[in-house]
């Protein structure tokens, strides 16, 4: 094998761009992913759009009734309130795997292993837009008009992506070596959901019990669904993404470049 093709012997910015740049291979093997996992059956992945359509459905008028909101100002809110937090949600927790998931390919030493992360990040992407297509429905019964300011999903969504991509790395290569931290993510992103507005709305919340808001997936969601409805998100959430994303992307590159060679030996 000759150096040029070995992991041992690629820089830090050479794996990450050989892997960021090889889509051909990584959306492959994503979409071999959801595949595989639907095979045998009749609807495949449609499955994903049909459960969650049914939980939004059974949720909606549920919620509104306890929160005492209207059903077509709250169900807009909760429906993409579970789309987007099932994608937060699957990424974080499969980006704990990226790299024990891929061990097969990363021991032949040939494959950049970044090129794993975008591997997760495709899955994902697959299995949101089967879901992401509920809210046109829920959208077209509530009486939503989109704006201008709608675009403002776009460079949110971007955002989105850029974290995944860092976060990615930093828990893949934490957990390959450690592999108790997946129990303990898993665990997070469960408190997490019941701490970020998926479920309830931020003006039900006194004063003094904000301070919840200010977790990065409370920000990240209000980007991304403010804008789907029809609204501005505030700016201090623009402000804290940007020094979130500016943090993961720090931290990746520290132990992606220090540690990246190790982890065919941690499989």
């Amino acid at each position: 094998m000759s150096q040029a093709h070995s992991n041992l012997h690629r820089t830090a910015w050479t794996d990450w761009w050989d892997g960021t740049r090889r889509t051909d291979i990584w959306w492959t093997l994503a979409w071999f992913d959801i595949v595989l996992r639907y095979r045998r059956s009749m609807l495949g992945p449609i499955w994903l759009t049909l459960s969650m359509g049914a939980m939004i459905g059974g949720m909606g008028p549920l919620y509104s009734s306890l929160f005492g909101t209207e059903l077509s100002k709250f169900f807009p809110h909760l429906a993409l309130g579970i789309i987007f937090w099932g994608f937060f949600s699957s990424m974080v927790t499969e980006s704990c795997n990226a790299f024990i998931g891929s061990a097969n390919y990363l021991k032949q030493g040939y494959f950049p292993i970044s090129l794993f992360v975008w591997r997760t990040i495709a899955r994902n992407l697959i299995q949101f837009a089967h879901q992401i297509v509920l809210y046109i429905p829920v959208a077209i019964w509530a009486g939503i008009t989109l704006s201008w300011s709608a675009l403002l999903f776009i460079p949110a969504f971007l955002l989105v992506l850029v974290n995944a991509q860092a976060l990615g790395l930093v828990l893949g290569l934490v957990c390959t070596r450690f592999r108790d931290v997946t129990q303990i993510v898993t665990s997070v992103m469960q408190m997490l959901m019941f701490l970020t507005p998926v479920f309830w709305l931020p003006s039900s919340l006194p004063g003094r019990a904000k301070y919840v808001l200010w977790n990065p997936f409370a920000q990240m969601l209000d980007l991304l669904r403010t804008p789907l409805m029809g609204g501005v998100a505030e700016a201090h959430n623009w402000w804290g993404i940007f020094g979130w994303t500016a943090l993961s992307i720090l931290a990746s590159c520290l132990l992606f470049a220090k540690y990246r060679r190790r982890v065919v030996y941690w499989l």
